[in-house]
């Protein structure tokens, strides 16, 4: 079984690269990469030179081109020791080629040189001055940039490549005091005086790496990282991951000490404080609470995630599908043809027939004249505002495992092993229990891994007819905003999610029937 399971890995992986170089072909090959400003509302103010830059620095940041402006180039040959930084200051773009300086155009030449040479595209865009002044138009500035197409293959290596990032302690370049870990019984962040483990780092990217709480799952890291993407314009600059698992809703205020040991009653989520350059004494605020440049933070909310709301009402629908359509199954194909299985067969019927937006409606309806609410409120979360999501996924599933099993169990009841069992003495309920149901019940439960990692995605009809803030509506604003990266990002995720239920399916099935063998046996 062992190496089955390794070889299904393997192609599983394959298939899932292969579906994202896919996607990728057709985002970044036959998608307009001008479709990722449609909804910039920073693009659209901005005029000449300015604008072609920010576009350059976009396509650059998502994984279009790469892209190398004048002044990126003049640093780095100050760090190779081939100019100093008097020299590379004193280059400066004229409005024309023909107006600069000997020592510019020299320099400008030889940057022109090398990445021509390097396949990229350069580019001079000419400045131009107000009338009357001897100021720059806004974005009118001179700008001079070499720019070259990512390939599909080094995007796809440099996109699996940089899914997982772990924390070190040389992640930041120059910091207060000795790199090194700290491990504490007593987290700081409670002033010491609270029983909580924590394990902090100088020199990582976050401060704590390791923390307990009071929260659900009560451990927490921010050691591993998973970068699915960064996106756009459904929740801008923010990796796709932590727009799925960061939580919603109103702030979450506790008492906390910060590092300068000023105790508040705050929303600031102590434990996410991360390193930015220069902070400390930029304000007097920093300066208040900070000890050094960790002054990064984000703040603490009460709701669940985009994954937690889906999964919560997902995972309580597959449990209460399996158990009201598994013992009406039995019941349909024990009582084949009478009242309860025409009564089962018409629900079956129904659910196929009429369209899922419509009988979510239906059930809206009737759950609004029952005072039932038909809108999730992350601000007065109540348990109500569960039932009729709810309800309106378990209905389809019902249907669906009320018409296999029912179908699976009178194909077994029909089979020449049963009537040799009643030929041989056994009771009705010994064949139903050892025999029938045993053998009925194992493609049923084939699916139970794929609905539990299912309800991680997200119901879109059902969590936009009750509003429901999860991540069913995640991957259709990504497409309707053009957010490639959000795309990506959240197809890897599916895709990852479908080939895992295939596996496990497939091992808890080996386990309920000892028939199933994953060897091969030669003689």
């Amino acid at each position: 079984m062992t190496k089955y399971l390794i070889s299904r890995i393997l192609r599983a992986l394959f298939s899932v690269v292969l579906v994202i170089a896919v996607i990728m072909v057709m985002i970044y090959s036959f998608l307009d990469k001008q479709s990722i400003f449609a909804n910039d509302p920073s693009f659209t103010k901005m005029k000449l030179n300015a604008k072609e830059t920010y576009m350059m620095q976009q396509w650059e940041k998502y994984g279009y081109l790469d892209y190398v402006p004048f002044a990126d180039y003049l640093q780095e040959e100050v760090k190779a020791g081939r100019l100093t930084q008097e020299e590379a200051d004193s280059a400066r773009l004229a409005i024309t080629a023909e107006e600069d300086d000997e020592h510019t155009k020299a320099l400008v030449d030889a940057f022109t040189e090398k990445y021509r040479s390097e396949g990229y595209e350069v580019e001079r865009l000419p400045g131009s001055y107000k009338i009357g002044t001897k100021k720059y138009k806004e974005g009118g500035e001179p700008r001079l940039y070499a720019s070259k197409d990512v390939p599909l293959i080094k995007r796809l290596v440099t996109y699996f490549t940089g899914l997982i990032k772990v924390d070190n302690i040389h992640n930041v370049e120059s910091i207060e005091g000795e790199r090194g870990l700290t491990f504490t019984w007593r987290d700081p962040a409670y002033g010491g005086e609270k029983f909580s483990p924590a394990i902090m780092g100088n020199g990582t990217s976050y401060k704590y790496l390791l923390y307990f709480d009071d929260s659900f799952p009560y451990i927490h890291q921010n050691l591993v990282k998973i970068r699915l993407g960064v996106s756009y314009s459904v929740n801008r600059n923010i990796d796709v991951f932590n727009t799925m698992t960061d939580a919603q809703g109103p702030q979450k205020f506790t008492t906390i000490t910060y590092p300068s040991g000023v105790v508040e009653t705050t929303a600031d989520d102590i434990h996410s404080l991360r390193y930015i350059p220069d902070t400390k004494d930029s304000s007097l605020l920093n300066q208040k609470y900070y000890v050094d440049n960790y002054t990064g933070v984000t703040t603490a909310k009460s709701g669940l995630s985009q994954m937690g709301y889906s999964f919560s009402i997902g995972i309580i629908s597959v449990i209460l599908a399996y158990l009201l359509a598994v013992p009406l199954g039995v019941m349909m194909a024990l009582n084949k043809d009478k009242f309860i299985d025409k009564l089962g067969t018409f629900y079956i019927v129904f659910i196929m027939a009429v369209p899922s937006l419509g009988y979510i409606f239906i059930f809206r309806a009737i759950g609004s004249s029952f005072k039932l609410p038909t809108t999730f409120d992350m601000q007065n979360p109540t348990w109500l505002m569960y039932v009729l999501p709810v309800i309106s996924l378990a209905l389809p599933s019902i249907a669906n495992l009320m018409k296999w099993l029912r179908r699976y169990m009178i194909d077994q009841m029909n089979s020449d092993y049963v009537k040799f069992a009643r030929s041989g003495g056994l009771s009705e309920g010994e064949i139903f229990s050892k025999h029938i149901l045993k053998n009925a019940i194992i493609p049923i439960v084939h699916g139970i891994p794929g609905s539990v990692l299912g309800a991680l995605t997200g119901a879109i009809i059902t969590e936009r007819v009750y509003l429901v803030p999860g991540i069913g509506n995640v991957l259709t604003e990504a497409i309707n905003k053009y957010d490639n990266g959000v795309i990506v990002g959240v197809a890897l995720f599916y895709a990852l999610l479908s080939v895992t239920s295939f596996i496990l399916g497939d091992v808890l099935m080996s386990i309920l029937d000892p028939r199933i063998s994953f060897s091969s046996k030669t003689r």
